[in-house]
C-alpha cells in the first residue's frame, strides 16, 4: 500500500507534488496539484485525510473531492480557475460547510474561501453599504458593523460559522426575515468569475453595460416569454430558493427583491449554489441596529395550536414584529438535557407545553415595546390561552434563549443510536393560514412510514425545519423517497414552495423541474450554458441534478462498515439503537458497533460546524489559531469516522486508526472540553483523543516525555527532595536547551518548580476519618499532585478558609500509605495510559467511598483533577462506586458557592477584608465545560468590595503538558494571545485569579504576572 500524502503541497515541493499525486489519485490530479502549488501562494491539500475531511458537509452526503485549495488571496481563486478550465476539473466553491442539502460537496477541486478569503473591503456607514468577500462570517462582520450602529440583518442560525458567500449561494433567510427579507433582498451587487475566466461586475440592469448588461438582456427575453409560465407555477411566498432568479423581471415574491422595484443582475447569482460563477465580492445592503427587543414566549398545550396561532400572531406588532418562531416538544427536551441549555430553556416554559413560539418585537425604545407584549398576551387570551405567555423584556434572557433557537437543528441530532432526523423535506413553505393542517398531514405521513417528525420552524413565514427519524445505514433511504414523493403532494395542494431556505444541492435538485414545471427548467438550463458553458461550477447542481436517494452519494452508503476495537474507556453509552417514533433508546451497549460504541459516539458529528466560532465559548481553541479544517471538533471526528470504516485513502484498513494520519489530526487537540459543552451533539474529543492515544502509544511506543508527565504522581514524593538539583534546568544557561533536545520540553518555557517544602510534609493538620465522618460540618479537601508538591500554598489556603468557615476537613489519603499522594489518573490518561489511570482511581475510589457514601462533599483545588471525578472516571468500568463519588465531588469554589447559598457561610463572610482593586478572573477550560465558572464569580463576590470581570477566553494554550512541548510552544502562545494574554496586560493592577495551575503558568510566563487561585485570595483577606 502506498504511503500516504503530505498534508500540504508546499510551492517547494511543486516539483515533486504531480508524482506524490498522481501516484495515488490519477494523473489529472497530479497536473493540478503540481500547478497550484506552483502558481498559486494558497494551501495544496490532496492527501486522503484531507480529502476526506472536505468531503462531507452538514448532510447526509459524501463525495470525495479530487482536491481541496485553500486560496490566501482572491487572486489564487482566479488562478485555480484557470487551472481547472485548462485541466477540466470541475469546480466546488465552498465557505463554512454548513449546507444542510450537499450544496459543498462534488467530485471536483474544493475551493475553501472561509480561511483567507475574508476581508471586509469597504463600509459606508451612511448609504449603510459594505461590500465583503466572500469567506467572511457573518458574526464577524457584524461585529465589525456594530460600531456603526449597523448590522447585516440576515440573520441565518449558523451565523458564527455561515460565510457570506455560502449564504448568498443558498439565498439564506434568517429567523427576522418577515422584518428583513432573505439573501436576495439584501444584496445591492456582485463582482464574479465566469468560467471562462472573465470578470462580471452585477449591480442595477438599467446601469449595466458590456457583458453584465447582454447577460441581462438574456435572462430577460428568457423571463419574457415564459412569463404566462411563471405566473403559473412560481410559488408565491417569501420563503423560496429552488431553482435561479428568474422573476427578477417579473417579480413573484411576497417581498419584491428591489424597494423601489428595479432589477438587479446580482440577484441572479443569489441562491445559485456556485454553479454560475465564482464570488470575488458582494456588496451588501445594511439595516440600522434595533436598539430595543422585547420578547414574549407563548406556551401551547398542543402543537397544532401553535401552528394554527401562526396567522393572527403576525398580524400584530405595528411593523414591530421581527420574529415568530417555534420549538416543539423534542427540541425542549433535547434542549433540557443538554447542561448548556437546560437552565435557559426553563425559563421559557410555563409547565411542560407541547410548542412554544418566541415572539419578537425590535424598535426603538423598550418602553414602546412592552404594550407589544400586552396584544400578544391579550391575543392568546381571545384564543382561549390565557397565561400561556413569558414576558422577558430585558436582553440577556432574550439573547440567552435566541442561543439555544439557533443551535435547535443541530440540538435536534443530539439523538443517539442509528435513527437520525435526516434534512431533506424541512425547509417547505406554506402559506400560514395552511400551516396547520400542512402539519398535521405530514405527521400522519411520518407515522404511516414508521417514523416521527421533530420540528421548529420559521412559523411567522411558513417554513418548516422538520426531519423524520430515519436510518440513513438500513432503509433510511428508500423512506426517504416515500416520504418526499407525499410532501410534495401537499406542498402543491398547498401552494406552497418545496425548498423554501436550505437550497437544492444533491437533496433537492431533482425537485425544480417538479416545482417549476420543464419549460422553467430548461430556462434554467439555459442560463447555466450562459454563464458557465463548460459545465465547470458544481455540476450536477439545480440542472441535471442525482436523484436524492442514490445511495453511492450518502456518508453511509451501503458499502459502509466500522472496524471492530476494543476500546479501552466504555463507550456503551452509545452503542445503543433508537424506536424512530418514541425516541426511546436501547439498553447501552445495545446498538451493534464492532467499535463498543467509539464509533457511533464519533459518528454524533453531523458536521454541523458550531466548532468554528469565534465567540466567547471554549471551543475549539486550535481552529482559532489555524483556522484549518482539520483541527475542527468537526475535522477531527470526520477524520476518525473516515478511519474507523477504512475510508482513509493510502492507508490500509487495519492501520487506520492507528496511523499517524489521524495523529496529526488530533495533535492540537488540547482537551479542554469545550466540546463537550459547547456541541450540540455532544461530540467529546478530549475523551476520544484518550481513547486513541491508548491505541496509537499501544503499537508505536511512549517517549521519554510521555513517561516523564503520566508518571508524575508516582516520582513527585523522591523529585521534591531532589527540588534544589531539578530546578537547575531553569538557571544554568544550555540546560533547557539539552532538556529540549532530550525530552522535548520547549527551552522558551520555564517548568514548575519543585519545591523541598510540600503541602504534604508541611504537616498540616486535618481532622481524622472519624472525626469527620461524625463532624457537623464535614468535608474531605482531595489534594492533587500539582497544589500538592509545586504549590502547597494553594492547598494551605483552602485549608485555612475552609476552617475558618467551621468546617471540619479531613485532608484525603490512601487507604494503605506508601508514601504517595492520591492521584485521579488525569496525567495517565493525558499520554493514553488508561490502565495505569485506572488503578490510579481505584485508589481514590477506596480512599473516598466512604465519605461520599454519607454525602460529604469531596473538594479539589485543580479543576482538571477533581473533574476528571465527574468524567473519565466514571468510564473506567469502576461501577456505581465511582458514580457515588462523582455526585459529591466538587470543585472547592463550588462547595462555597453551594454553602453559601444555604447560609453556612456567614463566619466567613464576616471575617472578610474588604478588596479595592479590580479582579480579573480566567476560567479554567473543564470549568467552562462543566458549568463551574459562575461558583468562582458568586464567590469572589463574598469579598467585600470586589467586582469580579470575566476574562472571555477560550484555552489559555498550556493544557496541562501541552504548551510545555517544544512542538506545541508557538500554538500555545498564539493561543494565549488570542484573548486572555491581552486582556491580563490592559489591567496591571488588577488581582488575576485563576484556578488552574497551567493557565497561572501561561499568565506567569506570557504576561509577567502572577495569578492566584481563588482560594489564595480568600485566605489573605482573612481577618485574624
Amino acid at each position: 500500500m502506498n504511503a500516504p500524502l503530505p498534508l500540504k503541497i508546499t510551492q517547494e515541493a511543486a516539483a515533486h507534488a504531480y508524482d506524490d499525486v498522481a501516484r495515488v489519485s490519477n494523473e489529472v490530479a497530479g497536473r493540478l496539484a503540481a500547478r497550484l502549488a506552483a502558481e498559486t501562494k494558497g494551501e495544496v491539500l490532496f492527501s486522503g485525510t484531507d480529502r476526506g475531511r472536505y468531503a462531507t458537509d452538514a448532510s447526509i452526503y459524501q463525495v470525495m473531492p479530487v482536491g481541496v485549495f485553500v486560496p490566501r488571496h482572491a487572486t489564487d481563486v482566479k488562478t485555480a480557475l484557470d487551472i481547472c478550465r485548462d485541466l477540466q476539473v470541475p469546480i466546488v466553491p465552498r465557505g463554512g460547510g454548513t449546507s444542510q442539502c450537499g450544496q459543498t460537496v462534488g467530485a471536483g477541486l474544493v475551493i475553501d474561501y472561509a480561511k483567507h478569503v475574508r476581508n471586509i473591503l469597504a463600509v459606508d456607514a451612511e448609504a449603510r453599504t459594505a461590500e465583503v468577500e466572500p469567506g467572511i462570517v457573518l458574526d464577524h462582520l457584524n461585529a465589525a458593523l456594530k460600531p456603526h450602529g449597523l448590522w447585516y440583518p440576515v440573520d441565518v442560525s449558523t451565523s458564527a460559522q455561515a460565510t457570506l458567500g455560502g449564504m448568498a449561494g443558498n439565498n439564506s433567510c434568517g429567523s427576522r426575515s418577515i422584518a428583513y427579507g432573505n439573501m436576495v433582498h439584501n444584496v445591492l451587487g456582485a463582482t464574479a468569475w465566469r468560467s471562462d475566466g472573465s470578470l462580471l461586475e452585477l449591480g442595477r440592469y438599467d446601469a449595466a453595460s458590456g457583458p453584465a448588461r447582454a447577460l441581462g438582456d438574456y435572462v430577460k427575453a428568457l423571463s419574457d416569454q415564459l412569463r404566462p409560465e411563471i405566473e403559473a407555477h412560481w410559488p408565491k411566498v417569501l420563503r423560496r430558493v429552488a431553482g435561479y432568479n428568474l422573476d427578477i423581471f417579473n417579480n413573484q415574491n411576497e417581498k419584491p427583491y428591489t424597494p423601489d422595484g428595479s432589477v438587479n443582475l446580482a440577484h441572479l447569482l443569489v441562491g445559485s449554489e456556485g454553479t454560475l460563477a465564482l464570488t470575488k465580492s458582494l456588496t451588501l445592503r445594511l439595516s440600522e441596529l434595533p436598539r430595543a427587543k422585547v420578547l414574549g414566549v407563548v406556551n401551547f398545550p398542543t402543537f397544532y395550536q401553535a401552528m394554527d396561532s401562526a396567522q393572527h400572531i403576525v398580524k400584530l406588532g405595528d411593523g414591530t414584529l421581527t420574529a415568530v418562531e417555534l420549538v416543539d416538544r423534542t427540541m425542549i427536551e433535547l434542549s433540557l438535557q443538554n447542561p448548556a441549555f437546560a437552565p435557559t430553556v426553563r425559563t421559557a416554559l410555563i409547565g411542560q407545553p407541547d410548542a412554544i413560539l418566541l415572539v419578537e418585537f425590535s424598535g426603538s425604545s423598550k418602553a414602546e415595546l412592552t404594550p407589544k407584549i400586552k396584544q400578544l398576551v391579550e391575543l392568546m387570551g381571545e384564543l382561549g390561552l390565557p397565561g400561556s405567555v413569558v414576558e422577558m423584556i430585558d436582553d440577556a434572557p432574550q439573547k440567552n434563549l435566541w442561543e439555544v433557537r439557533k443551535a435547535g437543528l443541530n440540538i435536534m441530532m443530539s439523538l443517539k443510536g442509528d435513527g437520525k432526523p435526516v434534512s431533506f423535506i424541512e425547509d417547505c413553505a406554506v402559506p400560514l393560514a395552511h400551516l396547520a393542517d400542512y402539519t398535521d398531514a405530514l405527521t400522519q405521513v411520518f407515522r404511516k412510514y414508521g417514523s416521527k417528525g421533530t420540528w421548529y420552524a420559521h412559523a411567522s413565514v411558513g417554513t418548516l425545519h422538520v426531519r423524520p427519524i430515519l436510518d440513513m445505514r438500513r432503509e433510511g433511504a428508500s423512506k426517504m423517497r416515500a416520504i418526499a414523493e407525499e410532501a410534495s403532494a401537499l406542498v402543491r395542494h398547498y401552494k406552497g414552495a418545496y425548498s423554501g431556505e436550505h437550497g437544492d444541492g444533491l437533496c433537492r435538485g431533482e425537485w425544480v423541474e417538479w416545482q417549476f414545471g420543464p419549460k422553467i427548467n430548461d430556462a434554467f438550463a439555459q442560463i447555466k450554458n450562459y454563464l458557465d458553458p463548460l459545465n465547470l461550477l458544481s455540476p450536477q447542481r439545480i440542472v441535471n441534478p442525482p436523484k436524492m436517494d442514490d445511495t453511492r452519494l450518502m456518508r453511509f452508503a451501503p458499502s459502509y462498515k466500522v472496524i471492530p476495537i476494543q476500546t479501552a474507556l466504555d463507550w456503551s453509552a452509545w452503542n445503543v439503537q433508537n424506536d424512530p417514533v418514541t425516541e426511546q433508546t436501547g439498553a447501552p451497549g445495545t446498538g451493534g458497533d464492532a467499535a463498543q460504541g467509539f464509533a457511533k459516539a464519533v459518528e454524533m458529528c453531523n458536521n454541523n460546524g458550531h466548532c468554528r466560532k469565534f465567540d466567547a465559548g471554549t471551543m475549539c481553541p486550535s481552529y482559532r489559531v489555524t483556522r484549518d479544517e482539520k483541527h475542527l471538533t468537526r475535522g477531527r471526528a470526520n477524520t476518525l469516522r473516515l478511519a474507523l470504516s477504512g475510508q482513509l485513502e493510502g492507508i490500509k484498513a487495519e492501520d487506520a486508526f492507528t496511523s499517524d494520519a489521524v495523529k496529526d489530526a488530533l495533535d492540537l487537540c488540547v482537551g479542554c472540553k469545550g466540546c463537550k459543552r459547547d456541541c450540540p451533539t455532544g461530540v467529546d474529543m478530549a475523551r476520544m483523543k484518550v481513547e486513541f492515544l491508548h491505541h496509537y502509544k499501544a503499537k508505536h511506543g511512549y517517549t521519554l516525555k510521555d513517561k516523564l508527565v503520566a508518571y508524575l504522581p508516582d516520582y513527585a514524593h523522591w523529585a521534591s527532595r531532589l527540588a534544589l538539583l531539578l530546578n537547575l534546568r531553569d538557571k544554568i544557561p544550555g540546560l533547557a536547551a539539552l532538556s529540549e533536545k532530550m525530552m522535548g520540553f520547549s527551552a522558551k518555557r520555564t517548568l514548575p518548580q519543585w519545591k523541598t517544602q510540600t503541602f504534604f510534609n508541611s504537616g498540616a493538620a486535618g481532622a481524622s476519618r472519624e472525626e469527620v465522618l461524625a463532624a457537623a460540618k464535614p468535608v474531605v479537601l482531595f489534594v492533587d499532585t500539582f497544589n500538592g508538591y509545586f504549590e502547597a500554598g494553594n492547598a494551605s489556603s483552602a485549608l485555612k478558609v475552609l476552617q475558618a468557615a467551621g468546617y471540619t476537613v479531613h485532608i484525603a489519603t490512601k487507604t494503605v500509605a506508601d508514601g504517595k499522594s492520591l492521584c485521579c489518573g488525569r496525567t495517565y490518561l493525558a499520554s493514553g495510559m488508561v490502565d495505569k489511570a485506572k488503578a490510579k482511581a481505584s485508589e481514590l475510589v477506596a480512599a473516598l467511598l466512604p465519605f461520599a457514601e454519607k454525602g460529604i462533599a469531596i473538594v479539589g483545588l485543580e479543576p482538571s483533577c477533581l473533574l476528571t471525578m465527574r468524567d473519565e472516571m466514571l468510564v473506567m468500568g469502576l461501577g456505581d462506586a465511582a458514580q457515588t463519588i462523582s455526585r459529591q465531588a466538587l470543585l472547592f469554589e463550588e462547595f462555597l458557592a453551594r454553602e453559601a447559598t444555604a447560609g453556612q457561610l456567614e463566619t466567613l463572610k464576616a471575617r472578610l477584608k474588604p478588596v479595592d482593586q479590580p479582579i480579573l478572573l480566567h476560567g479554567h477550560c473543564h470549568q467552562k465545560a462543566f458549568g463551574a465558572v459562575s461558583p468562582i464569580i458568586d464567590v469572589l463576590k463574598l469579598i467585600p468590595g470586589a467586582k469580579p470581570e470575566l476574562i472571555e477566553s477560550s484555552c489559555c494554550g498550556m493544557a496541562g503538558s501541552f504548551g510545555y512541548e517544544a512542538s506545541h510552544y508557538e500554538v500555545s502562545m498564539q493561543m494565549a494571545e488570542l484573548s486572555l494574554l491581552p486582556a491580563v496586560r490592559q489591567q496591571p493592577d488588577a488581582i488575576v485569579v485563576a484556578d488552574g495551575t497551567s493557565c497561572r503558568h501561561q499568565i506567569r510566563d506570557g504576561a509577567q504576572r502572577e495569578a492566584v487561585h481563588v482560594a489564595v485570595l480568600l485566605a489573605r483577606q482573612l481577618q485574624d
